[in-house]
């Protein structure tokens, strides 16, 4: 078991995977930092969060997105923008969830507003879908101790 955990090679699969994740991070904070009055329509949609937060959630979880995003795709504090990312795949897999138990007909609001419910439904198609992303960004937490990129390269030349 122990040699599974430290394959060398955990390294050079988790490049494309975090590229992947970091990526499709990217590309949903985006129309949610240009978006953001549609974004709070959507996340209150979820009936989860008091109506006070809305708007600041709205605000600042696209950008943490964006961020976490980047952080993966370049290589800078991998693990971190990982378990960031892993942990907003599980609350958003929880309201989620909680949408589809409650039996609300939505879009979940992840790369398009409201308007794209009838084009993109909530189902438990998503659940799955969100599922392995969560999985990928656990591969990435669990087995990419020396990740390629940006910190690695900066780390050689010291």
């Amino acid at each position: 078991m122990n040699r599974w955990l430290d394959w060398r090679f955990h390294r050079w699969l988790a490049l494309p995977a975090r590229w992947y994740l970091g990526g499709l991070f990217i590309l949903a904070s985006l129309h949610k930092i240009a978006n953001p009055a549609s974004f709070a329509l959507d996340v209150a949609t979820y009936r989860l969060l008091p109506l006070f937060t809305i708007n600041m959630f709205a605000l600042v979880i696209p950008w943490v997105e964006l961020l976490a995003g980047i952080m993966l795709v370049l290589g800078l504090r991998v693990r971190a923008a990982a378990l960031v990312t892993s942990g907003l795949m599980a609350a958003f897999m929880g309201a989620l969830g909680w949408a589809l138990v409650q039996g609300l007909e939505m879009s979940c609001g992840c790369f398009a507003s409201q308007s794209a419910a009838k084009f993109d439904p909530i189902s438990w198609h998503t659940m799955l879908r969100d599922a392995c992303w969560l999985a990928i960004g656990l591969y990435v937490i669990c087995f990419d101790h020396q990740p390629i990129g940006l910190e690695s390269m900066v780390g050689k030349r010291r």
